[in-house]
Formats: structure tokens, C-alpha cells, sequence
């Protein structure tokens, strides 16, 4: 896999787009392009397979949705995106209809949770770009309401999140639906071996761009952790949104922890709204919706839920509930500090999380500020390790005159109900007005 190199590029004019689409991208003020967005662009105008390792909200979108406006105006087919989760299928059209909407783009977003006979109308209209969820994808290829065999261009983003949701065998069949010949481009936060190993199996010769180390967390996000026995979380939290004046996002395991969580602090008079696999699309639009303009000021979520979350302005992002796979903190502390900005991230890790918290600190190479001094932190491991072989007895931790203490209680029976959710599909053939649009990003002539 080759590596570019930095590339000193001062606005959009020196990356190889079109002058119609610079000129709206000015006209929307992206004035000064990202990291990401330096990297990709020329090396897509090139037409080359790309690996690109960025975190969330560094504005991989235009990085290759740029690129795909202009390229399928001059060629015939068509552009597939495949993401993980509805919101984030519907946040990514979103973003592409912005700089496409006065070059006659259309485009098709195929997820579950809508009526599918909208979506084969949207079909029949020969979009594009196709936004797809994997599994209503391939719901329609198994009925044969969508066409791969016109794919030229094929984006699969969020990758690892993808994998980590189960989605490695539709991932597959779609790679062998679509022509060997095209372009594909693939974009992570992290890069697990099964990431490579699709590179290396269905990508040719891919470029690797690298705007921060693969598992590395979003440079601007003050991240602090509170170890704290699960009775207590509530309290702390409590006073944490008493003194964040700013838009939070709180993360939880369960569903069921969701809906518990946001009745609790509506019930203590916040503005708070909920989104799980539970919720209907239209609610979880709903909720979404209210949150970015400000009509909830915390939203609640689980991690599949809140993979489509794009909030330019969240203060805070909270770990209630640690998450399972080192992986997934990444993604949530990179809801906050977005497109440069900067934010804060809290995380509530209990006495018997210490090695997750350390595995964390490992995959994002770096020490995480926490109330606890090491010896503490030390202590707790240790006492965890205790906690297994007494058969699950809770263990609780004071210091008195800089004497550390730890004491064991009998461990209250919970019951825990992973969060599942299931994704969708799409794609069709050539472009009816293809040469309008190919005029209207070139800028007239041939």
C-alpha cells in the first residue's frame, strides 16, 4: 500500500476540481479544505483506489464526494456509497445534494426502516450516487431492483464500524456484485487486520492516506475519566450537565439504558431526547433533528445509533457506560470537536474497567486524565482481579490519610440486553441527462 506525501495546498484552487464546483464550494464558504480532504481529492481526480485513516468529523465526506460529482460527470456510471447506519446514509446525501444540488445531481438512499416501494421509484430515476446501507443493498440485489454492473466508483465508509456491527459477509457479496473495474475507495478510523486484508483482496494498488495514526483520538478533545462504582453515576452526571451550559451527548450500552437514562433527566427537568434501534426512523429524525437546533439540549444514544450523528456545535460527549470495544471510544469522543473545533469528552469507567480503560490508552496512545493517582489506578486492577476470583463481589475503593482501602460487598443482580441494529441497501444503472450534468461541472463545452 503506498503512502502519500503532505501536499501545501492553500484553499480548494489547487487540488484539480472542476470550476463550477469551486465556485460552489465558495458560494457555501468551504473555504479552506481539511487534512483529509488535501490528501484524497487529488489522489481520486487520479482515479486511484485510496485508504484513508481519519477520524470522524474531518470531513471525509467532500473527500470523496468531490471527487465522485466530478468524475462521474465525465464518465459513464455510477457512484456507490455503502455506510453502516441509516443516519449516517441520510447525513452523507445530505452533504452530497448540498454541493450537487445546482448540477442536477440525483441520488438514491437505499436503508431499512423506510417503505422499499420509495425506494424503487427513487431507482427507476437512474440516480447518480447511491447511498446504501449493506444489508438493504443487498436486499435489493437478491430482487433485482438494482443494477451493480454500472459501479465505477464504490466508497465503503466507516469500514470498521461496518465490520464491528457483523457486516464482513454482505461487505463481500457487494465487492463481487460490482465490476472489478472501478474505482474504490475505503475510509476507517481504525485499521483492524480484516481492513487490510479487503484492501489487499479487492483493492488495486491502494494509496494510503493517513491524516492521524490509525486509532488515534481527535486532537482537540479534552478527555478526563471518573472512576466511579455504577450507583454513583447518575450523581455525577447530574452535576456534570448543571455546569455544561452547552449541547451534550451521552452515550449508553443498552437500549433499555437509553430509555431509562432519558426519562431520569427529563424527569429533573432537562431537555433530553433519545435515540436506539427501539426508536422508528422518523423518530430518530426527530430526535436528531431537535438536537441540532437546539430543541434538546442532551441526546442520548446508543453506539449504532449514533454513528450518523454530524453536529457541528457539541460540547461535551459522556461515556456513561464504557464501551465494549476499545474501538468505539474513538468514534464517540469524535461526535464532539469537529471540523477543527474543540470539545470535551468524560468518561465514567468503574473499578472493575481498568484494564478497558487501559486498553483504550494503548489504542489511542495516550494517558487519559482521571481522578485516581497511579497507585490508585494500580490498586484497582488489582482489586478487580480480586472481585473475579470472589465470584463477582462489588468492590469499592477510598483513601484515608494516603492509605488506599478497598472493601467487597455482595453484587446485585442486573440484567443487560445488547442493542442490535440492522442496516439496509441500494444501486442502478446509467444517467438519463448525463450530458447536462457533465456540462454543468465542466463548465460548458467538452
Amino acid at each position: 500500500m503506498k503512502n502519500t506525501t503532505e501536499r501545501n495546498v492553500q484553499g480548494f484552487n489547487g487540488l484539480g476540481i472542476a470550476p463550477k464546483l469551486l465556485q460552489i464550494l465558495a458560494e457555501l464558504e468551504y473555504l479552506t479544505p481539511t487534512p483529509i480532504q488535501v490528501q484524497a481529492i487529488p489522489a481520486s481526480l487520479e482515479r486511484k483506489d485510496l485508504v484513508g485513516i481519519a477520524q470522524t468529523g474531518t470531513g471525509k465526506t467532500l473527500a470523496f464526494g468531490i471527487p465522485m460529482l466530478q468524475l462521474l460527470a465525465i464518465h459513464k456510471g455510477t457512484g456507490l456509497v455503502i455506510l453502516p447506519t441509516r443516519e449516517l446514509a441520510l447525513q452523507v446525501d445530505e452533504n452530497l445534494k448540498q454541493i450537487g444540488a445546482k448540477i442536477g445531481l440525483r441520488t438514491s438512499v437505499l436503508i431499512g426502516g423506510e417503505p422499499i416501494n420509495r425506494q424503487l421509484r427513487a431507482l427507476k430515476t437512474k440516480p447518480h450516487i447511491i447511498i446504501a446501507t449493506p444489508g438493504r443493498l443487498i436486499d435489493h440485489a437478491e430482487r433485482r431492483s438494482v443494477d451493480l454492473s454500472s459501479v465505477k466508483i464504490l466508497v465503503l465508509d466507516e469500514a470498521d464500524m461496518m465490520l464491528d456491527m457483523g457486516f464482513l459477509p454482505q461487505i463481500k457479496s457487494i465487492l463481487k456484485l460490482v465490476p472489478r473495474e472501478r474505482q474504490t475507495m475505503l475510509f476507517s478510523a481504525t485499521m483492524p487486520s480484516q481492513i487490510v486484508k479487503i484492501a489487499a483482496d479487492y483493492m488495486s494498488l491502494p494509496t494510503r492516506i493517513e491524516v492521524a495514526p490509525a486509532g488515534t483520538s481527535a486532537e482537540n478533545v479534552e478527555q478526563e475519566i471518573f472512576v466511579i462504582d455504577k450507583e454513583s453515576k447518575f450523581d455525577y452526571l447530574k452535576k456534570i450537565l448543571s455546569e455544561t451550559k452547552g449541547s451534550v451527548l451521552i452515550f449508553m450500552r443498552t437500549k433499555h439504558s437509553v430509555k431509562g437514562l432519558t426519562r431520569k433527566i427529563s424527569q429533573i427537568g432537562f431537555s433530553a431526547a433519545e435515540i436506539h434501534s427501539n426508536r422508528s426512523l422518523d423518530q430518530r429524525r426527530s430526535a436528531l433533528e431537535g438536537f441540532k437546533m437546539g430543541k434538546y439540549r442532551i441526546l442520548i444514544a446508543t453506539d449504532i445509533a449514533a454513528r450518523g450523528i454530524d453536529v457541528k456545535e457539541i460540547e461535551l460527549v459522556i461515556n456513561f457506560d464504557l464501551p465494549e470495544k476499545s474501538g468505539d471510544y474513538v468514534h464517540r469522543i469524535g461526535r464532539t470537536a469537529r471540523a477543527g473545533k474543540s470539545g470535551k469528552a468524560i468518561s465514567f469507567v468503574m473499578p472493575s474497567q481498568i484494564k478497558n480503560l487501559r486498553e483504550i490508552e494503548k489504542l489511542i496512545n495516550k494517558t487519559i486524565k482521571t481522578d485516581k493517582t497511579p497507585a490508585e489506578l494500580s490498586a484497582l486492577m488489582q482489586a478487580s482481579g480480586s472481585e473475579s476470583a470472589r465470584g463477582g463481589a462489588r468492590m469499592s475503593i477510598t483513601k484515608r490519610n494516603g492509605v488506599i482501602r478497598r472493601s467487597f460487598s455482595a453484587p446485585k443482580k442486573s440484567r443487560g440486553v445488547s442493542a442490535q441494529n440492522r442496516p439496509s441497501n441500494p444501486i442502478q444503472k446509467t444517467m438519463t441527462d448525463r450530458e447536462k450534468f457533465r456540462r454543468s461541472i465542466s463548465g460548458g463545452g467538452r
